[in-house]
């Protein structure tokens, strides 16, 4: 049996950081996404305005003086003042959310959990955005919940493609489509016959990081969807997570040079021997030298080369995943309603 804490401030979560990352890195999933720098961050920022009037309201287990499992909630207020639980980070920007427990105690984490929330306080749900098709979560917490009495919805979201890398550029390249492969190489060499002086770098340095984000997201806003993204609060909030990101050491940040003029970029974090692409910008004015593409298949030869075991697309359906050769998973919504109170 666990006994359960809730925590609600700032101060005591940022106490339980360092143990937090500890059983983040021996979690049901592998994201940087349930890291407490990141959590942290689009709490602060409470997704770049998606959500107002929340709660926090994180759910810690313990076994003694053990931390054995934690659920990154937050609340809101319901008609009839009941409150529902969300995982921090819901849903827009953040990938892949999950408990933060082991595997071998996600059962008795999360059915003590449910069985400590049925019996406080009047909880109108609990809604598990992001959830990968893979977790124990979202495979086995419906039949969890209705041990306890609740009952439980699921819904897929988004599929999520990514790529399992065989370590070696060219064996990679083997194992797509023949057309994609042909396309891929033919770009990269294009520009790298063409005269123009050209490099793709990451940014590594502290005291350019302020400027390289500014760039990112001025590239971002290039693209008139994305430039109705970033408002002022989301664009804070990127900026947020991006800082955070590079402190403790998650930012893979990079960029392609063409002529001195930025041209393309990937906002990337790498985390557990995998690079989980997040985001890009590309310059329309430098469309004929394919850079995004050129800049991916850079970036595809570079994660090869260090040994990386996936390069993760994360959530949407856009083609090129699928061109590059990612196979899909799916993001899940679960959704839990506790018995009713006699």
């Amino acid at each position: 049996m666990f006994t359960y804490r809730k925590i609600d401030s700032l101060q005591d979560w940022d106490a339980l950081r360092d143990v937090w990352n500890n059983l983040a890195a021996d979690g049901v999933i592998s994201s940087p996404f349930i890291r407490h720098e990141l959590l942290r961050a689009w709490w602060v920022g409470l997704g770049g305005g998606e959500w107002s009037e929340a709660g926090l309201s994180i759910y810690t287990g313990w076994q003694g003086s053990e931390l054995i499992g934690a659920a990154p909630f937050f609340s809101q207020r319901q008609v009839g003042g009941k409150r529902r639980l969300l995982l921090i980070g819901s849903f827009e920007i953040m990938d892949y959310l999950d408990l933060i427990v082991s595997p071998r105690n996600h059962r008795a984490f999360l059915s003590g959990l449910l069985d400590h929330l049925a019996a406080g306080e009047d909880i109108a749900g609990v809604w598990l955005y992001n959830l990968l098709d893979a977790s124990p979560t979202y495979i086995n917490g419906p039949a969890i919940a209705a041990e306890q009495g609740w009952q439980s919805e699921q819904e897929l979201l988004q599929p999520a493609p990514r790529i399992e890398l065989p370590g070696n550029f060219e064996e990679y390249l083997a194992g797509i489509d023949k057309k994609q492969r042909h396309e891929i190489r033919r770009k990269m060499r294009r520009l790298e016959h063409s005269g123009h002086m050209h490099r793709w770098f990451i940014v590594e340095h502290a005291e350019a990081l302020e400027e390289e984000i500014s760039a990112f997201l001025h590239m971002m806003a290039l693209d008139e969807n994305k430039k109705a993204f970033l408002t002022p609060a989301m664009s804070q909030q990127m900026r947020s997570l991006m800082k955070a990101a590079f402190h403790s050491g998650l930012l893979h940040l990079s960029f392609l040079e063409i002529d001195g003029i930025r041209s393309a970029a990937y906002l990337s974090f790498r985390y557990d021997n995998q690079l989980f692409v997040y985001n890009s910008g590309v310059n329309p004015q430098q469309f004929e030298f394919s850079p995004g593409w050129v800049l991916l298949g850079d970036l595809l030869e570079w994660a090869n080369e260090q040994g990386l075991r996936y390069f993760d697309f994360m959530r949407g359906s856009e083609d090129y995943k699928y061109k590059f050769g990612a196979v899909s998973r799916t993001v899940n919504l679960v959704k839990l309603t506790p018995p009713a109170r006699g």
